[in-house]
């Protein structure tokens, strides 16, 4: 078992190893800090050195519960968290918090205004997940387009071993090449899923803006697009804007070999309709990383077992380990950057250190 360093401790029976003595710096050397939620990036396989050598003292917990919130975070000026909330109760009896760091783009967890209303600063992190999420995309949709999990099932089934021909070509194997892709959020992701895919030989449509009317150059009207594209793919934030964006009517217009791809947020497509539209043939296939409540305690059209032509991820697009270290690492350079008075990565707060 690994020696723990002087200035961290750990909830639960596994101790990270770190590699050599950290040293504590002297930008935090009176500084202390929690991480709440440390199982929900770490598989025990991240560094956290450049987190470490900040403070004074740092507390990791697996997990925190509601109730264990404001008690955990105590004294501390430093909360850093991943989908543990930080609402206006809990905010309100922390009053030596100064700084929020969330290990991820999206801040919902956190009530950003009782954080501004208290001077507390709130950093998130950027960019970390696009490669891996990128990946995941094309990963669906080639499982998808060439009936992979079919195949395989094939040849645990036997179905290859009893063949009269060397090959099996029992499911259809589409190709991507010539074939259209739309896009709808034409952020970083949405660019980069562009630009694979033209790697790919594909054409590539971009949506106009949801609550957009008036016309966007080079985007087309979501009406238009629907039509024409052979691979839909999700990339906007859930705002009112985008929440059922996709739902009967919209699969309706969608060619019966189309695929619907969601990376993007559960609640962006209607989960009822995706499933019918699935059912009836009205769209060939669809792949999903993300669901309206996660984990699905509740069940999920999405998950029922009659539903062939879709494939159901656990909202794992993001994680390879380098995205989760790329985590890390930014949140160690926010805490540096807010601690010399250059913060980066603000969503809400003061922009600067204030220490009492």
């Amino acid at each position: 078992m690994a020696t723990i360093p002087r200035n961290a401790t750990y909830e639960g029976d596994t101790v990270r190893a770190l590699r050599g003595r950290l040293r504590v710096g002297p930008e935090g050397d009176d500084m202390q800090a929690v991480l709440l939620d440390r199982a929900s990036l770490d598989l025990d396989d991240l560094n956290f050195n450049k987190l470490d050598s900040i403070f004074k003292k740092i507390h990791y917990f697996k997990a925190t519960a509601a109730t264990q919130t404001v008690a955990r975070i105590g004294t501390a000026e430093c909360a850093i968290v991943n989908k543990a909330v930080l609402d206006r109760s809990v905010l309100e009896r922390c009053p030596r918090l100064r700084l929020i760091c969330v290990l991820a783009t999206g801040t919902n967890n956190v009530d950003l205004q009782a954080a501004a209303a208290r001077g507390i600063t709130v950093v998130n992190c950027r960019g970390y997940g696009t490669a891996s999420l990128v990946q995941h995309v094309f990963m669906l949709v080639l499982a998808l387009s060439r009936n992979l999990l079919s195949y395989v099932r094939d040849v645990r089934d036997g179905r290859w071993a009893r063949a009269d021909q060397f090959c099996l070509l029992t499911h259809p194997i589409g190709e991507l090449e010539d074939r259209v892709l739309g896009i709808i959020g034409y952020g970083e992701i949405g660019r980069r899923v562009a630009q694979t895919a033209e790697l790919l030989g594909m054409s590539v449509r971009v949506a106009q803006r949801p609550g957009v009317e008036r016309p966007e150059p080079g985007r087309v009207r979501l009406p238009e697009l629907l039509a024409e594209v052979d691979v839909l793919s999700l990339h906007c934030p859930l705002t009112p804007a985008t929440r059922g964006l996709i739902g009967a009517p919209e699969l309706a217009r969608m060619k019966d070999t189309a695929l619907l791809i969601n990376t993007a947020r559960g609640g962006i497509v209607d989960e009822a309709a995706l499933a019918d539209a699935l059912r009836t043939g009205q769209i060939a296939g669809a792949g999903v990383d993300v669901l309206t409540e996660e984990p699905p305690w509740q069940g999920n059209p999405l998950l029922e077992p009659d539903i062939s032509n879709l494939i159901v991820t656990p909202h794992c697009a993001w994680g390879s380990r380098q995205a989760r270290q790329r985590l890390i690492d930014q949140t160690a350079e926010n805490v540096r950057s807010w601690l010399a008075g250059k913060p980066l990565r603000v969503v809400a707060g003061p922009g600067g250190a204030k220490r009492t």
